[in-house]
C-alpha cells in the first residue's frame, strides 16, 4: 500500500489512561506508540481521537450504585459495559500519550463527552443515532480510505472501523499498530466481525516507506 491523498490515518485513543499504569490499561498499549508515529510520518493526512468523559459519566462503574467494573448493565440505549473511571476531561489520564507525534494530525476529535451516552466509535455515539461529525468531515475533505491504528482493538478501534465501513469508506486496520483489552475473547470476536464487514487487515511493513523498529 502507498499512502495517497485520498487516504486518512485514523489514530484511536492513544491516551495515558489506556497505557500500562493507567486507569483502564490496555495490555502492551504503549507498544503502539512507535509504529503509530512511523505511520503518522507516512500518511499525508491524519486524524486523532481522544476519549473525553465528564466526571460521573454513565459508563463509569462508580456512577451506578453497587456497580462493578466490567459488569454489563442495560441503559436506555442498550447494553453498556461499566468501566473504571478513565479519560476524565482535563485530567492527566485523558492526555494524549507522551511521545505521540500528535502535531502531525489535522484534527483531534474528542468523543464520549455526552454524560448519558458512551462513545466507542469515532463516528457514532453508543446510542447508534448521534453522529460525531467525522464521516461528514472525511467526505468533505475527499477521503475514500480510512486506515486505523491505536487502542483498543476490541472496542474503540473495531467500532470505529465498522462504522467507517458502514459509512461507505474503504477500511484497513494496521494489525501490529493496535492492541486490545481481550476480555473473554473480545479481540478474536472483533477481528471476525471486521472481516465479515469487508474490513481489511494490513501489516505496517506492507505500507510503503514504513521502517520497522531495530
Amino acid at each position: 500500500m502507498i499512502p495517497g491523498s485520498r487516504d486518512v490515518l485514523l489514530v484511536i485513543d492513544v491516551q495515558v489512561d489506556f497505557l500500562p499504569g493507567g486507569a483502564l490499561a490496555v495490555p502492551e498499549g504503549d507498544a503502539v506508540i512507535a509504529p503509530v508515529n512511523r505511520l503518522l510520518g507516512l500518511f499525508p493526512h491524519a486524524v486523532l481521537t481522544q476519549d473525553w468523559h465528564p466526571p460521573e459519566h454513565v459508563s463509569f462503574a462508580a456512577s451506578h450504585p453497587g456497580g462493578i467494573a466490567f459488569d454489563t448493565v442495560c441503559l436506555a440505549y442498550g447494553s453498556q459495559v461499566l468501566w473504571p473511571e478513565h479519560c476524565v476531561q482535563g485530567s492527566a489520564g485523558a492526555e494524549l500519550a507522551p511521545g505521540l507525534a500528535s502535531e502531525r494530525a489535522e484534527l483531534v476529535l474528542r468523543k464520549g463527552h455526552h454524560p448519558a451516552v458512551d462513545s466507542y466509535s469515532a463516528f457514532l455515539e453508543a446510542d447508534r443515532r448521534t453522529p460525531t461529525g467525522l464521516a461528514g468531515y472525511l467526505r468533505e475533505r475527499g477521503f475514500t480510505r480510512v486506515v486505523l491504528c491505536g487502542l483498543a482493538t476490541d472496542y474503540c478501534v473495531a467500532w470505529s472501523a465498522l462504522d467507517a465501513r458502514a459509512a461507505g469508506f474503504e477500511v484497513l486496520v494496521v494489525e501490529d499498530a493496535v492492541r486490545g483489552i481481550d476480555h473473554a475473547g473480545s479481540v478474536a470476536r472483533a477481528w471476525a466481525e471486521m472481516a465479515a464487514a469487508g474490513i481489511g487487515r494490513i501489516a505496517a511493513g506492507a505500507i510503503a516507506g514504513y521502517t520497522a523498529l531495530p
